[in-house]
């Protein structure tokens, strides 16, 4: 695979802060699949959780919410690479804010089904 444009422009960042940054996204990863396990499992082991439908569009939901958090932990691992490489401030994102909600929004409807069932 040839290397990216990008990691010709700028200066060669200091090593420590290139690992930082790949640690960083490996934790995005993580994360991700942390959400896919909990999705799957979900969906598989609730089975005394109604009504299904909710169960299976939380499952799903936590599904596509881990796809897009693979994604978008690649594109803030190039962002910050390129700025780390350029001097500039890391870029702001929105990712943080999101995977909040999504788990508060997740957390409050299984606990009402847990509590209704």
């Amino acid at each position: 695979m040839p290397e990216p444009k990008w990691r010709q422009e700028g200066e060669d960042p200091d090593y420590r802060f290139t690992l930082a940054n790949e640690r960083t996204f490996l934790a995005w990863i993580r994360t991700a699949l942390a959400l896919l396990a909990g999705g799957v499992l979900l969906h598989q082991f609730a089975t005394a959780l109604d009504p299904r439908l909710v169960v299976t569009v939380l499952s799903v939901g936590l599904g596509l919410f881990a796809a897009i958090l693979s994604l978008v932990s690649y594109t803030r691992w190039r962002a910050n690479e390129i700025a780390i490489r350029h001097g500039r401030p890391l870029p702001y994102s929105w990712v943080l804010p999101m995977l909040a909600a999504i788990c508060l929004v997740v957390s409050a409807v299984l606990t009402v089904l847990l509590l209704t069932t």
